[in-house]
């Protein structure tokens, strides 16, 4: 088993994934991190926790980063895409489930410390909580294995302005200070996740499985289609952006990578965008081609296992 560290931004899309990452049994998932980014950070707390009590699974969930790096708070979250709740707004009632005590870059610092070159760390959203651990100890996070990221867009326009990519542009300070780090990075990015589909239909065979489960990310998964309707018409379903992050983890040849050297845009018009360029020697690899049939097969032989 792959011991992993999820740090999350829980909207709907990181719900799927968790989903998929704790139906999966080569991933050992240690504990969920969570950050500002879909929500706020109290929301993306209370969201992991809601998805992991509907799965019937106590794994800790360490809260995390409330502001950006450099730049204060986040001003405004994309409740058209993820609902008012972050989960399409299918939370009911406050989740029976805790927090755990302390802090997500601690518990990331520690985890490494106690597992030197063991750990992959999956992170599909802002990147502030793993810069935060590398600004408080760096020589600690060079013992990480990987560091597998949804995020980005090298070859491709952004999906929230011409240049930039969500994740990257809630924090583009973070991403840079992760990407000039020497860490091993996989960039999966909206190079790869926009050419996977999520079909309409597979939202009826979840209704019709009888899983309460599997009702419930049916329910939230719609909402988050009826947004992909409007910027993405004719599709007839939705990406599977931070699903495909947890598919590298689970199965590296889903993707085709190039190495890279990743610079990160922070000032001015372009501001977030990621910009690549071939580097035999980077350590940062580059997500360019997707085996989608295969992968969204994977995904759905797992999301609503029992």
């Amino acid at each position: 088993m792959k011991p992993i560290i999820f740090d999350v931004d829980t909207g709907i899309d990181d719900a799927l994934a968790m989903a998929y990452a704790l139906h999966s049994p080569e991933l050992e998932v240690l504990g969920f991190t969570t950050c500002f980014g879909n929500v706020a950070v109290e929301d993306a707390t209370r969201n992991t926790l809601t998805v992991l009590e509907k799965l019937d699974r106590h794994i800790p969930v360490f809260s995390g980063a409330n502001q950006t790096l450099n730049r204060g708070e986040k001003k405004k979250y994309p409740k058209h895409v993820h609902g008012e709740d972050g989960l399409g707004n299918t939370r009911k009632e406050v989740p029976s489930l805790q927090a755990s005590q302390g802090n997500a870059v601690d518990f990331i610092i520690d985890q490494v410390k106690s597992r030197p070159h063991e750990i992959t760390v999956i992170a599909v959203g802002p990147l502030t909580n793993i810069a935060l651990a590398i600004k408080k100890d760096p020589k600690i996070m060079s013992f990480v294995k990987e560091v597998i990221i949804m995020g980005g867009a090298v070859r491709v326009p952004g999906n929230v302005t011409p240049f930039a990519e969500a994740n990257i542009l809630s924090d583009p300070d973070a991403a840079e200070l992760l990407f000039s780090s020497g860490l091993p990075v996989t960039l999966v990015g909206l190079d790869v996740t926009l050419q996977t589909c999520l079909p309409k239909s597979k939202l009826g065979e979840w209704r019709a499985s009888g899983k309460e489960s599997a009702q419930f990310l049916a329910e939230m998964t719609d909402y988050y289609m009826k947004a992909y309707d409007s910027s993405h018409p004719g599709l007839g379903g939705c990406a599977l952006h931070d699903p495909l992050a947890v598919g590298v983890a689970i199965d590296s040849s889903f993707v085709s990578t190039v190495q890279m050297n990743v610079k990160v845009v922070t000032e001015g018009e372009e501001t977030g965008r990621t910009i690549g360029q071939p580097d035999r020697e980077s350590n940062i690899r580059v997500c360019t081609q997707v085996d989608a049939e295969r992968f969204v097969k994977h995904f759905l032989e797992r999301v609503i296992r029992s």
